[in-house]
């Protein structure tokens, strides 16, 4: 019996420590970049969640996105551009209707899909960071671990505008901290 238990016991601490590691990200860029994506991802669940569920269809004017829209497109765009970009996948956009989506739904596919970047962050090795790929609208040709600018930029120029959208609405927005 007590054999039993200590191979239990073994396989369960090993089982921990694996997860554990398979958190730890590859190169040394991606040690020092996660966290920086952590705080940028968690600072724009902030801002979706600081607009009430009533609003989600506002909209400035009538060619800006409403808010629910500027969410669902930075949630989409981030695991697109991932693909795209950092993980040199041919991938096409394919954007649900916003309109369509309740505010959790909204905040579930943003969680989702910065989860993926996350994943993809934790996972690239330095050969893939190497690697070069070319950027679709400027044709300039950067690294894969530029690339991972590239999606994070985006991301906080959509999150600004949405960021705005609250003030708009007299709604003090969440502190941005870094």
């Amino acid at each position: 019996m007590k054999k039993v238990c200590l191979v239990i016991l073994t396989l369960i601490t090993q089982s921990l420590a694996n997860g554990q590691t398979n958190d730890i990200p590859q190169t040394e860029f991606t040690k020092m970049y996660l966290p920086v994506w952590q705080e940028a991802a968690e600072h724009c669940l902030e801002i979706a969640r600081a607009m009430p569920k009533e609003k989600y269809k506002y909209r400035p004017t009538e060619i800006n996105k409403t808010f629910a829209e500027q969410m669902v497109h930075i949630a989409v765009s981030t695991k697109l551009l991932t693909k795209r970009y950092v993980e040199g996948l041919e991938v096409r956009p394919n954007t649900p209707d916003a309109s369509k989506m309740k505010k959790d739904e909204i905040i579930e596919l943003l969680e989702r899909n910065f989860n993926y970047t996350k994943n993809v962050i934790i996972t690239i090795d330095q050969v893939g960071m190497d690697e070069t790929c070319k950027m679709y609208h400027s044709g300039n040709v950067v690294s894969r671990a530029f690339a991972l600018f590239y999606v994070q930029d985006h991301m906080a120029n959509h999150r600004a505008k949405a960021n705005l959208y609250i003030r708009m609405n007299d709604i003090e927005p969440p502190q941005y901290t870094w």
